[in-house]
């Protein structure tokens, strides 16, 4: 038998962020919240722009949709290439692709040309390359909150757009804000090349990562399909809605105009969505907040349904939308965290995101080919039978458990020193689940959100001495 021998293993637990993490925070997440942007800003208005080039409905749900096509296609690969040949020159070329798309839907004289110019967009597929090298410059115990920060980018991202997008119409059309895109991505480019740290060392993260061995479990765990479907109708509906949505507001409003419906709905659905997540996250109430929250949305596609012809019918029906939209957008991210298995977080991640492209590329579709066939109505109606089908799922699933994921950074560590501190840790009060990935020298804990021994589990991984064989 091999003797063994004690090694003190201490990981970096610092209270703050380094200045490497703030650069790489807040670079990466204005790349992120361009990448958002260049979706985002047409969407209020591009239908309406669409029209003057064709009068086919459907052909303007797929150009709104062909960016998330070749989204879903190339994401995960994006990531894998990242890992092969570096972060950052995989991000550059993704921009430059994007840049590259932007210029060609600024220049389209045509619907098929613009139609390139979005799949063209969507190629730029560098959301999972960009999370990683996150993951390379942020320590494990920050990444929540690095994560957290580009999540609330998106939304404000999402937000302003909303209301910028009809000012910008007006001022420099669809072509220019187009233009716009591929300008501000050329200045993301240096951003990246100049300002973002580079990475001391390239590593695998399975929180912020996928892993090819790991598709198929979370392919067959049914809980993370439910929500798999659930962001896919979501965006689905989004993408339906707004090839149908502009035509609406502009029998009663020029489209210049269109902004003092938009903002004064987003802000207020931010500020009724905060209780609702309070509610789901701190009482222990997700389960029911997300199933109203579904149940509001099958409502308000239901009133758009009714209501195409009455101003004030649309304006309610996109409150409600907007209250439900941003409830579940925020809901689901952490209702993956709470069910994937903690080393399958970021495969788990990459598929969920996968999925939401799809819905942003099937939803376009549908709705456009809905409305020119049956008129816009129904495509109001595909997304209340969406909603149905998702209110169905979300019914029956089981409520998640009230836990959240705590990360450290321990060192490499063999197998028998990987085991010991398994199950040393779990004995600790509130940590329901361990997982030590020794190559990563990563522990991830699922802790109780009703109360944990934090400083217990920060004294063992301090102070403790873990064996290993030699």
């Amino acid at each position: 038998m091999k003797p063994f021998v004690t090694v003190p293993v201490t990981p970096t637990v610092s209270v703050s962020l380094t200045r490497t993490e703030r650069r790489a925070i807040s670079s990466l997440s204005a790349i992120f919240g361009l990448r958002m942007l260049g979706m985002f800003l047409i969407l209020p208005v591009f239908a309406l722009y669409a029209e003057t080039l064709t009068d086919d409905h459907t052909l303007i749900g797929l150009a709104l949709g062909a960016y998330g096509l070749t989204q879903a296609l190339l994401m995960i690969p994006f990531g894998m290439a990242s890992d092969r040949y570096g972060r950052k020159p995989v991000i550059l070329l993704g921009l430059l692709i994007f840049a590259l798309g932007s210029f060609v839907a600024a220049n389209a004289d045509s619907i098929y040309g613009i139609i390139f110019g979005r799949a063209l967009q969507g190629a730029g597929a560098i959301s999972a390359a960009v999370t990683a090298l996150l993951a390379d410059l942020t320590r494990e115990e920050k990444r929540t909150q690095a994560m957290a920060t580009i999540g609330m980018t998106i939304g404000l991202t999402f937000a302003g757009s909303m209301a910028a997008g009809p000012l910008l119409y007006a001022w420099i059309g669809v072509p220019g804000m187009f233009l716009l895109t591929g300008v501000l991505t050329l200045a993301a480019m240096a951003v990246v090349r100049f300002y973002t740290p580079n990475p001391g060392v390239t590593a695998f993260h399975s929180d912020a990562q996928t892993n090819p061995a790991r598709l198929l479990d979370c392919l067959r765990q049914g809980a993370l399909l439910r929500l798999n479907f659930g962001i896919f109708a979501l965006h689905a509906a989004q993408m339906a809605m707004f090839v149908v949505v502009p035509f609406a507001l502009k029998q009663s409003l020029a489209v210049e105009q269109h902004w003092q419906v938009y903002l004064p709905v987003v802000l207020i659905s931010f500020v009724l969505m905060i209780p609702a997540i309070i509610v789901a996250e701190k009482r222990g109430q997700m389960k029911p907040v997300f199933v109203a929250s579904i149940a509001l949305m099958l409502i308000a596609q239901l009133l758009l349904a009714a209501s195409m012809d009455s101003f004030w019918g649309v304006v309610v029906a996109l409150l409600l939308y907007f209250v439900a939209f941003n409830t579940l957008e925020a809901s689901l991210p952490s209702l993956v965290s709470k069910i994937a298995p903690p080393e399958a977080k970021g495969t788990a991640m990459g598929v969920y995101n996968t999925a939401q492209a799809l819905g942003l590329f099937t939803g376009g579709v549908v709705g456009g080919w809905l409305a020119q066939h049956y008129g816009f109505a129904a495509a109001f109606v595909f997304c209340a039978v969406l909603m149905g089908a998702w209110l169905i799922v979300a019914m029956t699933m089981t409520a998640p458990p009230r836990v959240k994921t705590q990360m450290f950074h321990v060192g490499p560590l063999d197998a028998v020193r990987a085991q010991h501190l398994a199950s040393q840790l779990t004995v600790f009060t509130g940590v329901e689940a361990v997982t030590v990935l020794p190559e990563e020298g990563a522990v991830l804990l699922k802790v109780s959100q009703l109360g944990w021994d934090e400083e217990g589990v920060r004294h063992l991984l301090t102070h403790a001495e873990f064996t290993r064989a030699v």
